[in-house]
């Protein structure tokens, strides 16, 4: 990193610095934030918009007296002290011939983003929230487009000219936010301006970074709000005019800044930043290394490493996408040399990591969402979830392990393989905050809350192990060790204020610390700004599909859908199902995760609530269904993600990916017949009777997943005859089916399989 030190205001052009890919795989923004004084303007906005996410999440208001008999004396008024503190320093810096440039840009965005919190006693109203964070995913995302090599002067100008329109919106609302619930449902000509000016920056943004895809969806919905009423019954509405349509879309809670947008400002911003901190504390490697000691030298080891560390990793990361590139690039050129052929290797890695939005406690954004749209408590998502992830990720070993078997390959050598248990008690620490999370979403906690005190422990160990590594003596260690021990344990019932006070001691004690120190905080800082550029897709998405949200709540046009649904549900629940997973999988091929569950869920998930599937059922069934479109070819975005890696045609990885996904397409339909599956309470069973039910339900999945396997593989204990891969695909059929004797035939029908199979192998070198 080189900086001209003959300027005070110079800053770093980042020369001979790593140079990540171009632009992400999951969507059209670029990875990096530029080079230059632009790329560096746009890391600290990054930085402010993630600091302004975490205090407004945190919900610590910054006016009260930190002593009751000082008025003056409050956070807001030491932190303006601590602001011209920093300018004074800055201006004496440079005076003296210092290169100053990146702190003065530091200090302007860090600035606004404070000011932006204290202008309302207490925290900031939750309308003032949703339209500030949307004004920050404008002008970060624009700011990245702007900034990329590719990008020719005169579009960087109108980029950055649309950024600030996005941004200046959110500004509108925030400073006018007591008149504009004054005189809500009377617009301005100038409200009308904003509204309209709203609606085109995010529709020209999400057409640019993700795609004509959910802009054509949002755009029909929005069209019907205006043309509908043209339309013959019973497809027609009364009608809106200008003024009604924008109020709805652009002001209030049901468009733009709907239910998707404040979760998006909170639950989900919140656990992108716990990833990207967890990612920087070396969580990602650790979980490589106890993954490749435990699994590495079976059967198949490095297929096995791939499952387990892409379920491992869901744990903390939502995205499937980002998880193929981040995990493929060591797990699938592993496979391929392991004898595993290129399609089958990016598959397994595809499958894997998009099993990671399904796998507990943090399941990507969609569950976060679910949870608020449905009004349950977050840990009963996690709780239905917990079977399916583990056949889910049950079922891709299996196949793992039956490629390998067919292809005759072997585990990795001994001497190839890290110690599990060196690295645990190398790097135990890191899944500290982990366990955390859990213990505090299943005490009952609100997931913000978890989310909250999960970030502050991951920074706060961060900085800690730096201090504790700086400290002279083993005995400084432990008490050190100890006192912070008591503090974390604590935190769970003293303010969130008192926590944040014990983070930012870390950070002055980091910064007098020196050059590791400073090292330190640095990475700490670049994971705000990374959390913040990865938070953009998910935030464009759920503003943009609040469109859909906003027609079916002005025009009622979910339940002309809902009532051909149910004429269909009352003949056969089962082609309901299809027709339900049909839609979402379509939808899938062309908008993300999030906008698909929006609508398909706002749609079909009411309609089998009054099919008598419960509630959290009819939800997960929409959510599995569009988890899968990122694996179903033709568009596939997991399977072309590990294309580059895998060396091999998306839609080939694709093919695979489907094959070893299969439970995936079949475990929700069981689920829907039984929800014992996902831990829903059933009439009649209570107690023994229902946990006897519940292990019922999961051996028999487990032994339909194990025949479907073999019937895909072509192998068991050995090398599978036609005839007998049709036989293991009717039972497993059997099993599934939720029919009269069904489960009696399928077992049946499995069993001699299985046992005339193991007998016909064991056979044949004894004939030979």
């Amino acid at each position: 990193m080189s900086q001209d030190t003959t300027r005070p205001l110079a800053v770093p052009d980042l020369a001979g610095a790593p140079v990540p890919p171009a632009h992400d795989p999951e969507h059209g923004l670029p990875a990096t934030f530029g080079s230059g004084w632009k790329g560096r303007v746009l890391f600290w906005i990054a930085v402010a918009f993630s600091l302004f996410q975490v205090v407004t999440a945190f919900g610590i208001p910054l006016d009260f007296r930190i002593l009751e008999r000082v008025d003056w004396l409050t956070p807001i008024t030491v932190i303006r002290v601590g602001f011209v503190l920093w300018f004074a320093w800055i201006v004496l810096s440079a005076l003296r011939g210092r290169p100053m440039g990146e702190a003065a840009i530091a200090f302007l965005a860090l600035l606004g983003a404070f000011e932006l919190v204290t202008l309302y006693t207490g925290t900031l109203p939750n309308q003032v929230l949703r339209t500030v964070h949307v004004g920050f995913l404008c002008l970060t995302a624009c700011g990245l487009l702007a900034n990329a090599d590719e990008t020719s002067p005169p579009a960087r100008i109108f980029w950055w000219g649309v950024g600030i329109v996005g941004f200046a919106i959110g500004l509108y609302h925030w400073w006018n936010y007591v008149e504009l619930v004054n005189r809500a449902g009377d617009l301005t000509q100038a409200d009308i301006v904003i509204g309209l000016a709203a609606l085109t920056v995010l529709f020209l943004l999400v057409w640019r970074a993700m795609g004509i895809a959910l802009p054509l969806v949002a755009g029909t919905f929005l069209a019907y709000c205006f043309f509908g009423s043209y339309l013959p019954a019973p497809f027609d509405h009364r009608g809106y005019g200008l003024d009604q349509v924008v109020e709805q879309m652009a002001f209030g809670t049901e468009g733009l800044y709907a239910t998707p947008t404040a979760v998006s400002a909170t639950f989900i911003f919140l656990f992108i930043l716990f990833g990207a901190f967890m990612e920087r504390a070396g969580v990602i490697d650790f979980f490589n290394d106890i993954s490749m000691a435990v699994f590495g030298g079976k059967q198949g080891g490095p297929g096995k490493v791939c499952v387990a560390s892409s379920a491992l990793m869901g744990t903390v990361s939502g995205s499937g996408v980002a998880n193929v590139v981040a995990s493929g690039q060591f797990t699938i050129p592993l496979m391929k040399r392991s004898g595993f052929s290129g399609a089958f290797a990016g598959g397994v890695e595809a499958t894997s990591s998009m099993g990671g939005q399904i796998m507990p406690p943090v399941m990507g954004a969609v569950a976060f969402i679910m949870a608020e749209t449905i009004d349950v408590p977050y840990s009963k998502i996690v709780e239905a979830a917990i079977i399916p992830a583990l056949l889910y990720f049950g079922a891709c070993y299996w196949a793992v392990h039956l490629e390998a078997g067919k292809l005759g390959l072997h585990g990795l050598p001994k001497s190839e393989l890290p110690s599990a248990r060196a690295e645990l008690r190398k790097s135990w620490y890191l899944i500290a905050p982990l366990l955390v999370l859990v213990y505090l979403l299943f005490a009952g906690f609100t997931p913000l809350f978890a989310g909250a005190i999960g970030l502050a422990l991951t920074v706060a160990l961060i900085l800690a192990l730096a201090v504790a590594s700086g400290l002279a003596t083993p005995a400084l260690r432990i008490v050190f060790w100890v006192g912070f021990a008591l503090i974390s344990a604590a935190s769970m019932t003293i303010s969130m204020a008192t926590v944040l006070m014990v983070v930012l001691a870390l950070v002055v004690w980091n910064v007098f610390r020196g050059a590791t120190g400073r090292e330190v905080l640095r990475s700490c800082i670049e994971a705000l700004a990374d959390g913040a550029r990865q938070a953009l897709p998910v935030g464009l998405a759920c503003a943009l599909v609040g469109i859909v949200i906003g027609t079916m709540t002005l025009t009622g046009i979910g339940t002309i859908f809902g009532s051909w649904l149910i004429g269909i549900g009352k003949s056969s629940m089962f082609l309901a199902l299809v027709l339900t997973m049909i839609f979402s999988l379509i939808l899938g091929m062309g908008i993300p995760t999030i906008p698909n569950y929006i609508i398909t869920s706002s749609l079909a998930a009411p309609i089998l609530l009054q099919l008598d599937v419960p509630l959290i059922v009819s939800h997960m069934f929409v959510f599995y269904f569009g988890i899968m479109a990122d694996l179903t070819p033709p568009v596939a975005l997991a399977a072309f993600a590990a294309a580059p890696m895998a060396k091999v045609s998306g839609m080939k990885i694709g093919v695979q990916a489907v094959k070893i996904a299969l439970p995936g397409f079949v475990v929700p339909y069981m689920a829907v017949y039984d929800p014992n599956l996902m831990l829903q309470p059933v009439a009649g069973l209570e107690g023994t009777s229902y946990w006897l039910a519940v292990v019922y339900i999961v051996a028999k999945a487990s032994f339909a997943m194990i025949l479907w396997g073999a019937a895909v593989v072509g192998y068991l204990y050995g090398k599978l005859a036609t005839w007998e891969r049709i036989l293991a695909t009717v039972a497993a059929a059997l099993l599934v089916a939720a029919l009269p004797i069904t489960d009696e035939a399928g077992f049946i029908l499995g069993a001699l399989l299985v046992g005339q199979h193991l007998w016909r192998i064991r056979a044949t070198p004894a004939t030979a």
